[in-house]
């Protein structure tokens, strides 16, 4: 198993290298270090080799910063858009996962999501890990728990699948949780009464999910209210350690991502990792 880290000499960087390194060791898995650099315009060979350079340079620091127990590699490769380069990577490497840092543009929660993460939450082949802002300091070496946003939407089955098989290798319990943002059930009817309707759909929902799994799965179900989905997320508790996995929007092509606005919204709040699953053919 290989998991692929798009590169940058940033604080980003130093954070999906932190969480690629956290991943790399709960899975057993080696590191694929990739900066992606931008194709001079009109292509001077001469700056092509200078900035080659300079990206073998920093891609030999971070390799320095990674743990004798973990095998990595590092590669540099030009093109004209980061995102599609890393997707071109993760194919061609056959990654199982892209791990990114999420410092980057407007500030949100734990991240920073800059344009160059936000377009590749939006066409990636491969799962993609973001590392929330200053995961680079914390001191846990291996995922802790695994927990899945279910929802209803096709597709749903896919992501509780992979899901289950993250937490299996990982060795940590599974936390399957529904978000009920009451702001998107209007308010024509009884507040109490539209919350309850809620509540009951999004527990038939997590009861459904979980007979699914294998007997004997170490799992817990939790169903999450609020005014709104960063509300609802709030109200969860977390820690240093966790990871949340979220499946993409019903926009999404076949085999690639789509960030929903529900995922969005949590990374507004979260400042644990938060892998986003591409959506599946059928």
């Amino acid at each position: 198993m290989r998991l692929l880290i798009g590169y940058l000499a940033t604080p980003g960087g130093a954070d999906a290298l932190a969480l690629g390194v956290r991943l790399a060791r709960s899975f057993e898995a080696e590191l694929e270090i990739c900066a992606i650099l931008p194709v001079p315009i009109p292509l001077i060979m001469e700056y092509q080799g200078e900035l080659g350079e300079q990206a073998e340079q920093w891609l030999g620091e971070a390799l320095d910063c990674v743990p004798d127990d973990i095998t990595a590699h590092t590669h540099v490769s030009f093109h004209e858009s980061f995102a599609e380069g890393i997707s071109r990577e993760a194919e061609r490497l056959e990654v199982a996962a892209i791990v990114v840092g999420g410092a980057g543009g407007g500030l949100a929660g734990g991240f920073s999501l800059g344009s160059v993460v936000n377009e590749l939450l939006h066409s990636a082949p491969v799962p993609v890990a973001v590392a929330p802002r200053g995961i680079r300091h914390s001191e846990v070496e291996r995922i802790r728990s695994v927990t899945c946003a279910v929802g209803m939407r096709p597709g749903a089955e896919h992501l509780l699948d992979l899901a289950v098989q993250v937490s299996t290798a990982a060795g940590t319990p599974l936390r399957l949780v529904s978000l009920v943002p009451l702001d998107k059930y209007g308010s024509r009817n009884d507040p109490e009464t539209v919350r309850q309707q809620a509540l009951d759909h999004a527990a038939e929902t997590l009861a459904t999910a979980k007979s699914s799994l294998p007997e004997g799965f170490a799992v817990s179900v939790v169903v999450a209210d609020g005014g709104t989905v960063e509300a609802a997320v709030e109200k969860l508790d977390w820690r240093d350690g966790d990871l949340i996995m979220v499946g993409s929007s019903r926009l999404a092509q076949p085999r690639r991502l789509f960030l929903g606005s529900t995922a969005a919204k949590m990374l507004r709040v979260l400042n644990v990792p938060l892998v986003v699953v591409p959506r599946q053919e059928g």
